[in-house]
Parts: structure tokens; C-alpha cells; sequence
């Protein structure tokens, strides 16, 4: 199986055990975007464009963004609009320009309402209009014309009045006459020829005629990120949080696992594993404050990065293995009377098969008045955090009772660091697994099957005694 496949198998446990958790991670992720939507009032963005005529090159037309959001321009454009508290700072976070295809400058300003969105638009590009026919030379106010402009009319003038002297000179064919309409030709041949000359070496002048093309549309919709859009982006991005925050708590957990390590940690040798059934573990009682209450409601109260029980035997093959556990554990012992079974606290799979192996050790028949053979088990729980084991009465030794996967190497070492503190030698461990118990079978095969099985559990305890 390829690391990919381990890790979809993984989300999907995520997913599948801790679905009330993400579900309650997530509203309270869409909460807040709706709270961060309320702070960010919504605004609204349209864009107004600004023909430039003539050719331009890419570098010029970037230029001529940057003008249209200069602060020069957009001072102007903040003085006209007369909004209150707006200045033409303010409007530099409000007001973007970009160049388009055909030679086409798009100016876009945001704001609060669809009508001051297209406000402001249509005055930056007013503004800017104005200001580029300005640096080019050129000037708003028909009645008077300077530069390049004005040359261009006298030229006119002055072809025309060197019609009117061509026209009023003496009609003969006297060299004379002739002559004199020939120098007048070029001389108007020339005043156009320099024209033209005059519009190629400044082609700024036919670039200064920028046109606003029309008014920016009205903003229908929000501008992004809209309310809907936080919404939808809080309630991900915490959903996206808890399942990485639970692959990161997976992937650092220092939790032992395999049989090996927690002999290790606990100083003693493996007896056997005992399978409790989960159903058994779904019928847990209710209690344990309201952090308990709260814990089994969002489903965190059942570990998630475990594998799913496998499915087990019937009940007595179960008992089985507790009756194999508990004949190790006297044949360790043949000589105690009781032993001290130390669960961790909070192991609700240990805690379960701890009762199990003490109910098998009481039912144990005693081969003597003095039940000498057969230790009796007294289960305590004990809290990992400041583990304290009660103090050496009658008892011969301590049997640890746990779960794998539960608890670090660190935890496992304080329980048996108390357990010599109290005076308990830990002679065994003892690992609890969740199992699926399978359907029930019918009365007569359970009968059949149960017999021999009870048969060969009673012969072997008798020979033992």
C-alpha cells in the first residue's frame, strides 16, 4: 500500500470518527467569516476607460497608469467628488488603473454604494483626462490656442491669402505674371510641407485628444471577498485546521504501540492480550462532570488514530483467553493470594478487561480451604499524570492492565516507578484490545459450541489445582 493510500485511509477515519467535532469546527469557522464580514462593510467596484488615440508603446502606457493615480490626479478627483472625510490619499487605496487591449486605460475605484463606486470612477477619469491634455500641451478652453495648434491656423491663413494674391494677379501671360504665380505655388507647397513636418516630429500633439469613453456601469453585486465568500473561505479554512491539527497530533504522538516497547517501558514481561468487545464500550455509563458530557458529544472521547476492531470470536472464546492470561499469571505466582491489577486512569478498554480477568480469577474453584494458587485480583486505577499506587498490604506483586497505543514511554515508566514506590513488583503486563463481536448464532449450534469449550476450561483448571 503506497503512502497516498495510507493517508486517504487516514483523513477518512478522521472524517468518519470525529465527524460531530469538525461539524461544530466548522459552523463556528463560518461564525467567524460572518463576524469578519460585519467589521469589513461590503464595497463596490466598477471601472470607467480612457480611449488613447494614436500608437503607443508599452512602456507609455504604463506611464500613463501611473498618472492616473497620481496624487495630483486623484487630489482633484477628491476636491470635485466633496465627499466628507475622503482626500485624495484615502482615494489611493480606493482607485487602481490598468492598461487594456486597443490602447485603452481602465480606471476602477470601490466604495461603499453602488453610486459613489461610479462616482469616483467617472471623476478619476475626468481628472485624468484633463491632466494629460495639460502635460501635453494642450488646454480645455476653445477661445484661445497656443503651440503646434496655433501654427497649424496661420498656416491656413496664409494659404489662403496666397490664393487671393494669385487670383488678384495680372491674369495675362506675361513672364511677369507667370512668374509671380509659380513662387506663390511653392511657397504654399513649402508652409505644408513644414506642417507636416511639424505633426511627425510631434506626435504628443495627436496623442493629447484622450476620450472618455462614456460613464462606468453601475456595480450590481459586492465587490470580493463578499460575505457569502467569508462565510464559505472561515468555515474551510477551519475545517482544513482540524484535520491537519489531527494528522500533526498523529504524526508527533509518541504513544507505544507494539508489545516490545511497552515491556520496555514497564520493566516486566507480556502475559497476553484479552479482547474487549466495543459494544461493551458504547454501553459505558453515563457521568464524569460536564467536560465528560461535552467530550462524548463532539465524539473526542474515542481515539480516532486506531485501527478499526477486527472482528472476534463468540463470548466463550473470549473467556478463553482471560482463563489463558490468569493461568500464566499463577503459574508465575504459584504461591500469592492477592495481586494488585494497576489500570491507567481514563483506559476505559483496560479498566473493562481488568474486571473481566479479576471476575475469572474469583471464579477460579480453589483446590484448598486456604485458596492457596489462586491469587485474587483487586483492581485500582491509576492516574498517569501523578500516578500513586496504595501501599503494600497483603499483596505479592502488581499486574499492569493497558491498552496500546494509549499512553508514551514517559507515562508508562511513572506508573512503574510508583508501583516500586509503594513497595509492588510489577510481575506482568497484560495488553486490552476493542474487537467486534460477530452476530449471534442460534441457540442449538451456541449450546453445541459452548459445551466442549467449558469442558476443557474446567478439566484444565482442575489439573492445575
Amino acid at each position: 500500500m503506497s503512502d497516498d493510500t495510507i493517508r486517504l485511509v487516514t483523513i477518512g477515519r478522521i472524517l468518519r470518527r470525529r465527524w460531530r467535532l469538525l461539524a461544530v469546527l466548522t459552523v463556528v469557522g463560518a461564525l467567524v467569516g460572518f463576524g469578519t464580514s460585519l467589521v469589513f462593510p461590503p464595497r463596490y467596484t466598477t471601472s470607467a476607460s480612457v480611449l488613447l488615440p494614436g500608437a503607443w508603446e508599452e512602456r507609455e502606457l504604463l506611464t500613463q497608469t501611473e498618472i492616473a493615480t497620481s496624487s495630483v490626479v486623484l487630489d482633484r478627483a477628491a476636491a470635485s467628488l466633496g465627499w466628507t472625510g475622503v482626500s485624495g490619499r484615502e482615494l489611493r487605496d480606493r482607485v487602481s488603473a490598468e492598461a487594456a487591449d486597443g490602447n485603452i486605460i481602465k480606471i476602477s475605484g470601490t466604495a461603499e454604494t453602488p453610486e459613489r463606486a461610479q462616482k469616483l470612477s467617472d471623476q478619476v477619469a475626468q481628472q485624468f483626462v484633463a491632466f494629460a491634455a495639460r502635460i501635453a500641451g494642450d488646454t480645455t478652453d476653445p477661445e484661445t490656442t497656443s503651440g503646434p495648434e496655433a501654427l497649424r491656423q496661420m498656416v491656413v491663413q496664409t494659404s489662403r491669402r496666397i490664393t487671393e494674391l494669385a487670383d488678384a494677379a495680372d491674369p495675362g501671360q506675361t513672364v511677369e505674371s507667370v512668374q509671380g504665380r509659380t513662387d506663390l505655388e511653392k511657397l504654399r507647397t513649402a508652409l505644408q510641407e513644414a506642417l507636416d513636418k511639424l505633426d511627425q516630429a510631434d506626435p504628443a500633439a495627436n496623442k493629447a485628444n484622450m476620450v472618455v469613453m462614456g460613464s462606468a456601469a453601475r456595480p450590481t453585486g459586492e465587490a470580493p471577498p463578499t460575505r457569502m465568500q467569508l462565510v464559505v473561505a472561515g468555515a474551510l479554512l477551519f475545517f482544513l485546521l482540524a484535520v491537519i491539527g489531527h494528522l500533526t497530533a498523529a504524526r508527533m504522538s509518541r504513544r507505544l504501540r507494539t508489545e516490545p516497547e511497552i515491556a520496555a517501558a514497564l520493566g516486566s514481561a507480556l502475559l497476553g492480550t484479552v479482547d474487549v468487545p466495543a459494544e461493551q464500550l458504547a454501553d459505558r455509563p453515563e457521568g464524569g462532570g460536564t467536560r465528560a458530557r461535552i467530550r462524548r458529544l463532539l465524539g473526542v472521547d474515542v481515539r480516532w488514530d486506531v485501527p478499526a476492531p477486527q472482528a472476534s470470536g463468540d463470548e466463550a472464546g473470549r473467556r478463553i483467553r482471560y482463563r489463558r492470561v490468569y493461568a500464566r499469571l499463577r503459574d508465575r505466582l504459584p504461591d500469592a493470594r492477592r495481586l494488585l491489577v494497576v489500570v491507567p486512569d481514563g483506559d476505559e478498554i483496560a479498566r473493562r478487561a481488568a474486571g473481566q480477568l479479576a471476575a475469572e480469577a474469583e471464579s477460579e474453584p480453589s483446590p484448598g480451604s486456604s485458596g492457596k494458587g489462586h491469587p485474587l485480583l483487586r483492581v485500582v486505577e491509576v492516574p498517569v499524570s501523578q500516578p500513586l499506587v496504595p501501599d503494600r498490604d497483603d499483596e505479592s506483586g502488581a499486574l499492569v492492565v493497558l491498552s496500546a497505543g494509549s499512553w508514551t514511554a514517559g507515562e508508562l515508566t511513572g506508573i512503574a516507578e510508583a508501583c516500586a514506590d509503594a513497595d509492588h513488583e510489577v510481575v506482568g503486563i497484560v495488553l486490552a484490545g476493542m474487537v467486534r463481536a460477530l452476530p449471534a448464532r442460534s441457540a442449538g449450534r451456541t449450546r453445541d459450541a459452548a459445551t466442549p469449550a467449558l469442558a476443557i476450561g474446567d478439566h484444565a483448571t482442575g489439573g492445575s489445582g
